[in-house]
């Protein structure tokens, strides 16, 4: 395994090569997949070094492996049950609804908002921005398939969110997988967006980045809680993980908490 001084000469070479910054992921998580990628691959510390500086294209390959995609539809329900009660009666207000998803992964979450959202007929004024920095995660959002065995799961999700429907309305089924829905996807919009270098691209009414940012440092953490900030309308919504808070926030005064057990908070100046 990496020890923590190869793991900051992979970081330089990375930077400097190719102009990208992940020092401020947690080391512990980095050195963990950067390890997993020389398994697969059977590269020693030379090898990784050697395909990241000459080898075309590795890199491409490289961030996908790098980072954390996990993710389902309705996880954690009380969430959402918190989302329909507590924000959605806040929402009715505005004629239109712009929804961030970062580090959306493989869109499950962003499904999961736009069905909760044509439960409350709230679907038909709103739009959902899906977003990653792995492009192959994206390309599996824009699709919308899922395994059947998958959706089971997601649908005992749904059941606990005191759905009025079932979820097997949201898809249509193809032999072991289903596709959800065309007509939800006039409503979403999934594109590459890296929360380390870019920056604020609208204006939204919500913003969920739930688990994510576990796998920053305290700094890069501010950093993304700034873009946030100002991505947000005032008295717009932050939606964090269930790991996740502002409490060391430089800003975080300027946030109202709205439910502390599901880490909601309001945009209050």
């Amino acid at each position: 395994m990496l020890n923590f001084t190869e793991l900051d000469e992979i970081i330089e070479i990375i930077k400097n090569f190719h102009d990208l910054d992940i020092s401020g992921y947690s080391k512990a998580s980095l050195k963990r997949r950067i390890t997993r990628i020389m398994d697969i691959n059977k590269l020693d510390l030379v090898g990784l070094k050697s395909n990241l500086i000459n080898q075309e294209g590795f890199l491409n390959y490289f961030i996908p492996e790098m980072t954390v995609n996990v993710t389902e539809m309705f996880r954690d329900p009380e969430f959402y049950i918190a989302l329909k009660t507590k924000l959605f009666p806040y929402l009715e207000t505005y004629p239109h609804i712009k929804i961030w998803s970062a580090g959306c992964s493989t869109g499950e979450e962003v499904y999961s908002l736009a069905i909760l959202l044509k439960e409350s007929k709230l679907l038909s004024r709103s739009f959902i921005y899906g977003t990653d920095i792995n492009h192959l995660v994206i390309e599996k959002a824009k699709q919308g398939i899922y395994s059947l065995t998958k959706l089971k799961e997601y649908s005992e999700n749904f059941i606990k969110t005191k759905a009025e429907h079932s979820l097997s309305e949201y898809y249509t089924a193809m032999y072991d997988a289903a596709t959800i829905q065309n007509d939800f996807k006039k409503h979403l919009l999934f594109s590459i967006h890296n929360l380390i270098t870019d920056g604020v691209f609208n204006e939204f009414q919500v913003i969920t980045c739930r688990n994510v940012l576990i796998y920053f440092d305290i700094t890069l953490q501010e950093k993304v809680f700034d873009l946030f900030y100002d991505s947000l309308c005032k008295l717009g919504f932050l939606c964090l993980g269930s790991k996740e808070s502002l409490i060391n926030y430089k800003r975080a005064h300027l946030f109202k908490l709205i439910d502390k057990k599901n880490n909601i908070y309001q945009k209050i100046a």
